[in-house]
C-alpha cells in the first residue's frame, strides 16, 4: 500500500502538500475546505508589520492637524493590537476546527517585533513558525554581509524565544545561496522554504504609473527552485526544504520531491484551479509511485538531486553556450 506521509520540522503530515501563506488561508472556513481537499498542512496568511504601519499612517493622515500625541499613540497601539488579535484568533480557531498542522507566518521590518509576534503565535498554539524573511536593499552603503547578518540575527533571536520549530522563507538574491542556507540552519532554522514570491513592480506606459506585475506564478517558475533544491539538499543533507513557486500540478510536486524537497507549498495553482487541484496532485503522485513501485516518499526523495545524478554539472550549468553553438 502506498504511503504518502512525510515529516516536516518534526511535524507529521499525511502528505507533502502544504498550502502556502496567502488569502487562501485567512479564514477558518477556507482552511477547513483545504483540509477536506487533502492538504497535508497550511501556512496561515502572514502578519505583516508593514501593513500594520500603513493602517496606522492612513488613520493618522486623515486629520493630522487635530491629532494629539496621546491620540496618535492610542491609534498605533489599538491598530497593532487589533491586527495581532485577529491573527491569533484565526490560529486558535483553526486549531480547534482542523487536525492538520497549522504553521504561522510572520513578516516584520523591525527586529524587536519578530520575537514578540513569534512568542504570541507559539502561545496561541501554532505548530510551527515560518519567517518570511526579506526586505529590498536600497542603500548602496549597506553591504551584503551586513544584510545577511541581520537575517541571521533575526532567526537566532526568534529561536531563543520559542520552542516550536521555525522555517525561513527566503529569496534567491544571494551571491552564495548554499552558504547562506548553511548559515541560516546554523543559527537555528529547522527548515528552508525556497523561494519567496515577491511583489514586483511594472510600468503602465499609457497611464505613466507604477503598477503591479503578474501576481500568480507560472509553471515555468519551478525551474529556479528546482536547481537550488537539488543543490542544497545534496550539500546540506540534514536541511529540510519546502519547495515553493511554480507548483501547478502533480508532475511539479514529483519533480521537487525527486530533487530533494521534503514538502511543497502550493498557492497560485489553487487560486487558478480551486482546492480540487490538491486531489489531482495526490492522484498523480500516487500513480507515479505505483508505476515506479515506490511504497513511500523516502523511496525516491532526492533521487535526482545534485549528488545522485551521473552528471551533476546539469545543476551547475549557467550558460546556454552549448545550445546556441549548434544553432
Amino acid at each position: 500500500m502506498i504511503n504518502l506521509e512525510t515529516k516536516y520540522m518534526g511535524l507529521k503530515l499525511k502528505n507533502p502538500i502544504i498550502v502556502a501563506s496567502s488569502g487562501l488561508t485567512n479564514s477558518v472556513e477556507k482552511i477547513k475546505d483545504l483540509e477536506n481537499a487533502g492538504a497535508g498542512a497550511v501556512v496561515l496568511k502572514s502578519i505583516f508589520e508593514e501593513q500594520i504601519n500603513n493602517e496606522v499612517s492612513d488613520l493618522i493622515n486623515r486629520d493630522p492637524q487635530n491629532l494629539y500625541p496621546e491620540a496618535e499613540d492610542y491609534i498605533w497601539n489599538y491598530t497593532r493590537n487589533n491586527s495581532i488579535t485577529r491573527h491569533l484568533n484565526l490560529l486558535s480557531e483553526a486549531k480547534k476546527e482542523t487536525e492538520i498542522p497549522i504553521i504561522a507566518s510572520i513578516n516584520c521590518m523591525s527586529a524587536s517585533e519578530w520575537t514578540v509576534f513569534a512568542k504570541d503565535f507559539e502561545n496561541a498554539g501554532a505548530d510551527a513558525l515560518e519567517l518570511n524573511l526579506f526586505f529590498v536593499p536600497t542603500s548602496r552603503l549597506r553591504s551584503s554581509e551586513e544584510i545577511e547578518q541581520l537575517y541571521l540575527k533575526i532567526v537566532s533571536e526568534v529561536k531563543k524565544q520559542v520552542t516550536i520549530p521555525v522555517s525561513v522563507k527566503i529569496g534567491y538574491y544571494y551571491t552564495n545561496l548554499v552558504s547562506m542556507a548553511d548559515r541560516l540552519v546554523a543559527h537555528g532554522a529547522n527548515a528552508l522554504v525556497l523561494f519567496n514570491r515577491f511583489y514586483e513592480p511594472d510600468i503602465n506606459i499609457e497611464k505613466m504609473q507604477i503598477t503591479s506585475s503578474e501576481v500568480f506564478s507560472s509553471p515555468a517558475d519551478i525551474r529556479r527552485s528546482l536547481r537550488w533544491i537539488g543543490l542544497i539538499s545534496s550539500q546540506l543533507p540534514k536541511v529540510e526544504i519546502a519547495a515553493s513557486t511554480g507548483i501547478h500540478d502533480g508532475e511539479a510536486v514529483i519533480k521537487q520531491l525527486l530533487a530533494g524537497a521534503q514538502t511543497v507549498q502550493v498557492c497560485s495553482g489553487i487560486y487558478i484551479n480551486g482546492s480540487q487541484l490538491i486531489a489531482g496532485m495526490l492522484t498523480d503522485l500516487n500513480a507515479f509511485m505505483k508505476k515506479q513501485n515506490f511504497k513511500k516518499i523516502e523511496d525516491f526523495r532526492g533521487r535526482l538531486s545534485y549528488k545522485n545524478i551521473p552528471d551533476p554539472m546539469q545543476y551547475e550549468r549557467a550558460q546556454f553556450m552549448k545550445y546556441f553553438s549548434v544553432k
